[in-house]
């Protein structure tokens, strides 16, 4: 695969994010450092953390050993839902930066709206001051929802250039995606395999072996097709590459259908409303 063949999606503000990542949800800080260094020989060049995760220092660590030039490569991290408010906010951001070995990110999001705490709207602002002071390229959100967004929209002075949500092919998320759109708000996809637990949907099979690829290539593929960023995760050298290995096919109009189908409202995570 050439470096090229990953598409740029163009954000609100004028950044442009790699289509496709590696997320490392779960990689252990010590682990961290040989998947992402895998994972930019393997082509990546967009690198997706958060505090939560606990190897922001792995995957720094990883960015200078690569031997990738830093701008390269769009790095993004998120604030946990226990540092929230503005002032927290603030003293987190310039302890990732800290673990990661940067003078600034190319995305930083809040984790969760952690809509009991009610504390998004001032955590947002703590983000737009960091976004004014150069820190961080691009800000926006993860797993908000439309009544989230509204109030975001509505109190703050920055559009979201993305809002990271669960989406999969059990569930699609339309509607919320479909605001995103109007708002011009990218939709990128976390857990887009739904922990590889859709995998063994029959249909998946039928349109993987028409294709040659597996049925993980196929989701990451209706993933690319309909205009959002992904973020699978993995650690096995091979589906790595695997999952970088989408470009050399296309599904078809009656394979996007057969996809759309399987949405349930099945969710492999939590509710955003109920977290935090």
């Amino acid at each position: 695969m050439t470096l090229d063949a990953v598409p740029r999606i163009p954000l609100n503000d004028g950044h442009l994010i790699p289509q496709l990542g590696l997320g490392v949800y779960k990689v252990p800080d010590d682990e961290a450092e040989h998947t992402v260094v895998t994972a930019l020989e393997a082509g990546y060049r967009h690198i997706d953390t958060a505090t939560l995760y606990g190897n922001e220092a792995g995957v720094g660590r990883a960015l200078r050993t690569s031997g990738v030039p830093r701008d390269d490569v769009f790095v993004t991290t998120k604030v946990w839902n226990d540092q929230q408010g503005y002032e927290s906010t603030l003293r987190a951001f310039d302890l990732s930066l800290a673990k990661l070995g940067l003078d600034e990110v190319d995305l930083y999001l809040i984790h969760w709206p952690a809509p009991k705490q009610d504390l998004y709207v001032e955590t947002y602002r703590a983000l737009e001051e960091i976004r004014s002071t150069g820190r961080a390229r691009s800000i926006g959100v993860s797993n908000f929802h439309i009544h989230h967004l509204e109030r975001l929209l509505g109190e703050t002075d920055v559009v979201p250039v993305i809002n990271q949500i669960e989406v999969q092919p059990w569930l699609q998320q339309r509607e919320l995606r479909a605001f995103g759109e109007v708002n011009h708000i990218v939709t990128e996809a976390w857990s887009p395999l739904a922990r590889g637990r859709v995998l063994d949907a029959p249909v998946l099979a039928r349109i993987a072996d028409a294709h040659g690829v597996t049925p993980a290539q196929v989701v990451i593929r209706w993933h690319l097709q309909s205009g959002l960023v992904v973020i699978p995760k993995s650690v096995t050298p091979s589906r790595i590459a695997a999952n970088l290995d989408v470009f050399s096919f296309e599904l078809t109009g009656d394979d996007m259908a057969a996809i759309g189908a399987l949405d349930s409202g099945e969710r492999v995570g939590s509710h955003p409303d109920e977290v935090g």
